[in-house]
């Protein structure tokens, strides 16, 4: 199993997440997140006066899928929240050990 970790832009996340819903993955984690790569902050003025923001909202979705899939996500989720601007996120993929459904007490597989 692979948990797999998605940066995008927030008003890409109603897309991203009809897209996984497509292909079956109906499970997921978000958060909401700041912060700053290439696309750095940017300066805004609020009552006469400028100030730096440095994070950027963004949100993260955290996914755990078997390994099969790990390709599939991305794919769906690079074609769902690419804008083509600096700034429109990553993907991280990351091992999962073991997954346990506490309701349920079920491992693997089948706590997915």
């Amino acid at each position: 199993m692979k948990k797999v970790e998605v940066i995008i832009k927030p008003f890409k996340l109603d897309e991203v997440k009809e897209a996984l819903n497509a292909i079956g993955i109906k499970g997921m984690t978000i958060s909401d997140v700041k912060g700053y790569g290439r696309q750095k902050g940017h300066v805004e003025v609020y009552r006469g006066a400028e100030y730096r923001i440095d994070f950027q909202p963004k949100i993260k979705l955290e996914i755990i899928v078997e390994a099969e899939l790990v390709e599939r996500v991305i794919e769906v989720v690079v074609n769902a929240a690419r804008t083509g601007k600096i700034g429109d996120g990553k993907i991280f993929v990351l091992p999962v050990e073991q997954v346990v459904r506490v309701r349920t007490g079920e491992t693997g597989s089948q706590a997915i």
